[in-house]
C-alpha cells in the first residue's frame, strides 16, 4: 500500500502543545521584574551594609530561579511538541514544571519555618524602618507579579481557546478542570507566597515597633510557612496524579460508558489519563454481541470531553462466553 494512502489514518501527537500559552509570556515578564528587584536589593544591601536588604534580595533570587524553571518548561514543551520520541506529545512537561515548582515551594516553606523558629530562640535586633520599607517594596513588586500572571483569568482564556475542549456543555466544567495549567499555577503560587510573606512581615514589624510584640515577626514566619506548605502539597497532589497516569475524571469516564453501553454493548475496560493541560487520552475495550467497527464507537463518544487520543478495541461476545458468565 502506498504511503500516501495511509495518511488518512495517521495524525500528529502535538495536541496543541506547539501553541504558545499566555502563561509563558507572563511568566517571563515576572522573571524580568523579580530579577531587576533582586539586583537592586542585593546591590543596595552591599552598599548600605543592610542584612535585611541583602537577605530579601537573595530570597528574590531563589524565586527567580523557580520561575525560570516554569518558563523553561513552557518553551521546552512548545519546541518539542512534534518530537516523535514523546508518545503523547509534551503536555506532561507542564505538569513536570508544576511538580518541580511545588517541590521548591515546600523547600522554601521549610526554610521559612526553620528561620522563624531560630529567631524565636535567638531574637535579633530589627532595624524597623528599613525592614518595613523593604517589605512594602516587596509587597508592591509581588502584588504586580500576581496581577500580571493573572492565573484564574488565564485558566478561563485558555479553556475557551482549545478546539477540543467543552464548547457547549457546562456540566463538564467540574472541579477537575480548575487550575489545569499546573506550570502556571506553580509560578502563580511562588509570587503569591512572596506577596503573602511581605504582607505578614509588614503586619509583624508594625506590631513589634508600635506595640512591642517582638515575637510576632517569627510567629508570622511560621504562619506563612504553614500556608505555603498547604499550597505546595495541593500542587504536588494534582501534578503527581498527572505524572503517574492516575485515572482521569470520573464524570468523563461516565460519559464515555454512557455513550457506548447500549444495544448490548458493554465497556469492560477503560483507561483515561491526562496527557497535557486538560487534554486526555483513552483506551476503551468494548464487548458486543453484534460488534461494530472501532470507528463507530469512537464517533459515538461526545467530542466535547477533551479527548485528544482515543483507542478502541472491540471483542465479540459469543454464546460460550455468555454461558460461562452465568
Amino acid at each position: 500500500m502506498h504511503h500516501d494512502n495511509l495518511q488518512h489514518w495517521q495524525h500528529t501527537h502535538a495536541f496543541d502543545q506547539d501553541r504558545k500559552l499566555p502563561g509563558e509570556t507572563r511568566t517571563i515578564i515576572v522573571i524580568a521584574i523579580t530579577s531587576t528587584m533582586m539586583v537592586v536589593e542585593i546591590a543596595a544591601g552591599i552598599i548600605f551594609g543592610s542584612m535585611a536588604l541583602l537577605a530579601d534580595g537573595l530570597h528574590m533570587a531563589s524565586h527567580a530561579a523557580a520561575l525560570t524553571i516554569n518558563a523553561v518548561a513552557y518553551i521546552y514543551a512548545r519546541r518539542h511538541a512534534h518530537d516523535g520520541q514523546y508518545s503523547f506529545g509534551t503536555g506532561k512537561v507542564n505538569a513536570l514544571g508544576g511538580f518541580t515548582g511545588a517541590v521548591l515551594l515546600a523547600i522554601f516553606a521549610m526554610i521559612m519555618a526553620w528561620e522563624s523558629i531560630d529567631r524565636i530562640i535567638y531574637p535579633v535586633e530589627i532595624a524597623f524602618n528599613q525592614a518595613i520599607f523593604v517589605a512594602v517594596i516587596g509587597l508592591i513588586v509581588n502584588g504586580a507579579s500576581v496581577f500580571i500572571l493573572g492565573h484564574h483569568h488565564d485558566h478561563q482564556h485558555e479553556h475557551d481557546g482549545r478546539h477540543h475542549q467543552n464548547h457547549d456543555c457546562h456540566e463538564d466544567h467540574g472541579h477537575e478542570h480548575h487550575n489545569y495549567d499546573h506550570n502556571l499555577k506553580a509560578a502563580y503560587l511562588h509570587v503569591l507566597a512572596d506577596a503573602l510573606t511581605s504582607l505578614l512581615a509588614i503586619f509583624a514589624l508594625l506590631a513589634a515597633k508600635y506595640v512591642g510584640l517582638m515575637w510576632m515577626d517569627p510567629l508570622m514566619g511560621i504562619v506563612g510557612a504553614l500556608l505555603v506548605s498547604r499550597w505546595s502539597l495541593g500542587l504536588l497532589r494534582s501534578t503527581s496524579a498527572v505524572l503517574l497516569d492516575k485515572q482521569g475524571p470520573e464524570h468523563i469516564r461516565t460519559r464515555i460508558r454512557q455513550s457506548i453501553e447500549h444495544d448490548g454493548n458493554r465497556v469492560v475496560d477503560l483507561h483515561l489519563w491526562s496527557i497535557g493541560p486538560n487534554i486526555y487520552s483513552a483506551i476503551v475495550s468494548v464487548v458486543a454481541h453484534d460488534p461494530q467497527s472501532p470507528e463507530h464507537y469512537k464517533e459515538s463518544i461526545p467530542s466535547n470531553l477533551g479527548l485528544a487520543h482515543v483507542t478502541v478495541e472491540v471483542h465479540q461476545c459469543s454464546e460460550e462466553h455468555t454461558d460461562q458468565a452465568r
